[in-house]
């Protein structure tokens, strides 16, 4: 699991940002709660191909690095800043393990990598890398499966992603099938961990002044499509985020 099926995606993951789930939904909230980057250094850790990285440069960062398990995933990130150079940096790495960088960040940022942790003990090694990465005061955003989602409940397939329980379980909660609904499908297995789980393993890194932040859906989302189209993301809202301090 984790870094064979990403390999195998490789820059068509870009086509996630443009699901409605994603675009009208997780990114504005993401960056809204990271907010003002600018004149700050950022590691982007699970940046896949670069999507947030970019984004945060953009913003007026003064530096940013992602870092990824994917091979595939660096090579196509790097590629994209061939073709539109900003100045981010990129390395792979497995966050579980990470080597020393050699220097620390103003803010971290992990979109969809904790719940690849295995077990619990992988989470608390990928919280422990952020946290020592991080300057003192230093603030951390993660987005992640809501814990609470109910996979019999209305479903985020109207917004792009089909999100089912495979029946096994991982140490950190029941093992997910999402599929992203893009031509053709991309899917891959991932986990949705117990909510005490996150809270355990950032605390156990030493992270402070942990908040959970609803996602909400951006004005513009409301515009393009109407409250009722959205009634079962508000229903049953597949994603989280929560932010903490070093």
């Amino acid at each position: 699991m984790g870094v064979q099926q990403y390999d195998e995606i490789g820059e068509a993951f870009e086509g996630f940002k443009s699901l409605p789930l994603a675009h009208y939904a997780e990114v504005p909230g993401f960056l809204a709660m990271v907010g003002d980057v600018r004149g700050r250094s950022v590691l982007d850790l699970a940046c896949g191909t670069g999507f947030y990285s970019r984004e945060f440069r953009r913003r007026g960062a003064a530096e940013v690095l992602g870092v990824d398990i994917s091979g595939e995933m660096v090579a196509a990130a790097r590629r994209l800043e061939e073709r539109d150079p900003l100045g981010v940096r990129y390395e792979v790495g497995d966050v579980a393990a990470l080597r020393p960088l050699g220097r620390r960040f103003d803010v971290a940022t992990a979109v969809q990598l904790l719940n690849y942790a295995e077990d619990v003990a992988a989470m608390e090694r990928m919280c422990r890398s952020a946290h020592r990465h991080l300057v003192p005061g230093g603030e951390f955003f993660v987005l992640a499966q809501r814990p609470e989602f109910r996979f019999d409940g209305p479903s985020p397939a109207r917004y792009g992603f089909l999100a089912e329980q495979t029946g096994e379980q991982a140490g950190t909660g029941p093992r997910v099938r999402i599929t992203a609904l893009l031509d053709p499908p991309i899917e891959f297995v991932t986990t949705c961990p117990r909510r005490e789980v996150y809270e355990q393993c950032l605390a156990a890194a030493g992270f402070r002044d942990l908040t959970w932040v609803p996602l909400e859906v951006s004005d513009a989302g409301l515009r393009a499509y109407g409250a009722e189209y959205w009634a079962d993301f508000h229903a049953n809202p597949p994603l989280e985020m929560l932010r903490c301090r070093a």
